[in-house]
């Protein structure tokens, strides 16, 4: 078992393969935060809670409580009793005071994870993973809350939650609840976190820890383009291969607030949990609430073995989709190519010529519906337009089909235009303050997802098309945040639960998807990437990465996206030129070799694009099935990043079993008089013989990596090149 209760020392120790994780209890049962870091064999480090120096434990000398509790190193940290650094929990009773303290009352340790009640959470075989839960008592509001934390041994993870129950005889409200603290010395940290905008979602941005508070949140009712729900605490100097990291990612797709504290002294506190704007629960006696799941990963060997923690986790206890250790069919998208001027003739015409060059499967994207000719109308009345698509959708399915390929398409069903049929006959089904002109975006409003109504007509929208022909994929899509939070079915004691329980109905609506289609391939997407987090991944293996498909503006978007994420879940894909987001040129070869570190295909019309373009199609489905499981499967090593030295970017993908390699290199900008460029490798066994494919030229492990490889005859802007290595069998 990797987790054990020393009684004597009165100290919890949780172990992976390479971390431990210690929590001991004070003599007041205060549950206190001892070490995260590099695996211990003991676990005699209570000292480190420093309960022996002034001013002292209340147990000692209760004048002082305040001050004890402003240094004591919590685990989960209450609000309104003494701790004036950011607390976890804010519950106010039924005379509307606000104050909890909580105190351990009990433990359980059990081999594998529960799941979260309507939640998305990671997951695991008992051998796999261990739980260990604390139970705390808040006896004067009769509040029991429940501290879970699993830890994953060979990824070296620990998840973490927490759950409240109320069982005293008051109404109570949780006006705060996060789902994670890590209080720690502070070690001159740095911040790394991933900011961004619409179509340059998730660039890396790290700064140093000042006094203070700074923090990473969303309040538009999705985890959203601007910031993203991830925090890393790093040492000075920290690298892709060396330094501490100390790494927080939350498993939700609604608002959230990752935050980290540097306090007078110099001790740092890291929460991460849903947002407090706009939030307050009623739990009524004999009711609970479960808060989300946060992902937590220490490395001592730099970002890159954060990076592949994270990757193996998400591949092996979060995704479930029958895909996630599967080939992804080659898909061309229609949006790029025709916008809303399409019919079936038109599609049947892409998909016979791309059925030629190994594409396997035609998507049809926005405009398939109601009146649906721009983007002003029509969401919500989901009834195949046949002034477009003659013969119905199943005629047009089943002849993609008889060419040979697969059938996808999109919705975006959590959304209403105020021009359709849906919203003149059930205008209070949006998301609304009464009395108030509502706000648009993008010409539509939201559904209100916390009605049972509302939320099984949007299913039954989305699931009656699927019923009616053989559709294999659908592109989930999301445009637009949510405002005016007011809802005409929760009561006025319950409009703050308006965001949570929005995300809580697109889980469930997702979670049916899932159930009654379970071999269908969903591809989530908000405008976009603004919805590409743990929590989504949990119904969809990919998730649309950015609507900006230009190469080279997506080196930066997918480098932060794979700091966390495997490439297996970043939707890519090759466009045209002049580029649609940027108007770039970028050769045909570089928009492959991008897009092949993600899930592959192309926003294109294929019978318009240039001829030397097209006859690279065929080379590119080719390379995409040769290195499809690399890519998948493998472990991800940033080499060099054009966000920083500004001229190129390379990558490397190395097979678990280190017998092949696939180097990316991309030139982004060209180096007049430059020599050729040499690249360290990563990942490979130094004792192996690597052949350069297409070559026969070849290297030791230990020289590509310590020495490096000579990357030369590059000429030009945007360009690059693949290198594959593999291992010479005796």
């Amino acid at each position: 078992m990797a987790i054990i209760y020393n009684e004597k020392n009165r100290i919890f120790k949780l172990d992976t393969k390479n971390t431990t994780y210690l929590i001991g209890l004070s003599p007041e049962g205060y549950v206190g935060h001892i070490y995260y870091g590099e695996k211990l064999k003991t676990d005699d480090a209570y000292y480190l809670l420093r309960t022996e120096e002034p001013p002292y434990t209340p147990s000692v000398n209760k004048r002082e409580k305040s001050a004890f509790l402003d240094f004591y190193p919590m685990e989960y940290p209450t609000g309104g009793i003494g701790d004036y650094r950011e607390s976890c929990l804010n519950v106010r009773n039924s005379d509307g005071r606000m104050g909890c303290e909580i105190f351990y009352d009990s433990y359980s340790i059990m081999a594998g994870k529960p799941g979260l009640d309507g939640l998305p959470a990671s997951f695991g075989k008992d051998d796999e993973v261990s739980t260990l839960e604390i139970t705390c008592v808040d006896k004067i509001l009769g509040l029991k809350v429940i501290l879970s934390y699993s830890a994953f041994e060979n990824e070296d993870v620990i998840t973490r939650n927490v759950r409240v129950e109320n069982e005293g005889s008051e109404n109570l409200k949780v006006e705060k609840i996060y789902s994670a603290c890590l209080d720690m010395d502070n070690e001159d940290f740095e911040l790394i976190t991933l900011h961004g905008t619409w179509a340059r979602e998730r660039h890396i941005q790290r700064r140093s820890v000042y006094l203070g508070r700074q923090n990473v949140s969303s309040a538009k009712g999705e985890s959203g383009h601007q910031e993203h729900p991830f925090v890393a605490l790093v040492t000075p100097n920290t690298t892709q291969d060396t330094g501490r990291v100390y790494a927080m990612n939350f498993v939700y797709s609604g608002n959230f607030i990752g935050q980290v504290e540097r306090t007078q002294f110099d001790a740092v506190r890291m929460v991460m949990g849903i947002s407090q704007e706009e939030f307050c629960w009623n739990l009524r006696p004999g009711e609970k609430f479960q808060a989300p799941e946060t992902v937590m990963v220490f490395s001592d060997e730099g970002l890159g073995k954060m990076t592949r923690s994270f990757h193996d986790f998400y591949r092996n206890h979060m995704i479930r989709s029958p895909y996630k250790h599967k080939s992804r069919p080659i898909l061309i998208n229609n949006w790029e190519a025709t916008y809303f001027d399409f019919n079936t003739d038109k599609l049947l015409d892409i998909a016979r010529e791309a059925k030629k060059d190994g594409i396997e499967m035609l998507v049809m994207d926005d405009g398939w519906f109601g009146e649906r000719n721009s983007d002003d109308c029509s969401l919500g009345d989901w009834v195949v337009n046949e002034k477009k698509i003659t013969g119905g959708l199943k005629h047009l399915v089943d002849e993609v089909n008889k060419i040979g390929l697969k059938f996808g398409i999109w919705f975006e069903p959590e959304m209403i235009s105020p021009n359709s049929d849906l919203y003149r006959k059930h205008h209070d089904w949006a998301i609304h303050i009464e009395g108030r002109e509502a706000t648009q975006s993008r010409q539509q409003y939201v559904l209100d997802l916390s009605n049972p109504e509302v939320l099984d007509h949007a299913y039954e929208s989305v699931a009656k098309i699927l019923r009616s022909a053989n559709i294999e994929y659908v592109k989930w899509d999301m445009n637009r945040q949510l405002s005016d939070l007011g809802s005409n079915y929760l009561d006025k004691d319950s409009q703050q639960e308006l965001f949570h329980r929005y995300v809580l109905g697109v889980y469930r609506m997702q979670e049916r998807l899932i159930t009654e289609f379970p071999d269908l391939l969903l591809e989530n997407c908000s405008g976009g990437g603004a919805r590409f987090d743990p929590g989504m991944l949990y119904y969809s293996p990919q998730i649309w990465c950015s609507d900006d498909t230009d190469a080279v503006e997506r080196l930066e978007i997918q480098e932060g996206t794979a700091l966390i994420y495997p490439l297996s879940t970043i939707g890519a894909h090759v466009s045209d030129c002049p580029n649609h987001s940027v108007g770039r040129m970028t050769p045909f070869e570089t928009r492959g070799n991008v897009a092949l570190a993600g899930t592959f295909g192309y926003e294109l019309d294929i019978t318009k694009i240039p001829q030397e373009d097209r006859k690279m199609i065929p080379e590119q489905t080719k390379m995409y099935h040769k290195y499809h499981e690399l890519v998948r499967e493998g472990d991800y090593y940033r080499i060099a990043s054009y966000s920083q030295n500004h001229t190129h970017d390379c990558y490397v993908v190395c097979s678990k079993d280190k017998k092949e390699a696939l180097m990316t290199y991309v030139q982004v900008r060209g180096v007049p008089n430059a020599k050729s460029k040499k690249i360290k490798l990563k990942g490979l066994n130094p004792d192996f013989v690597y052949r350069l494919e297409g070559t026969d030229m070849f290297y030791t492990g230990e020289m590509l990596m310590k020495g490096g490889f000579l990357v030369k005859d590059m000429w030009g802007d945007a360009v690059s090149r693949l290198y594959h290595f593999i291992k010479c069998e005796a």
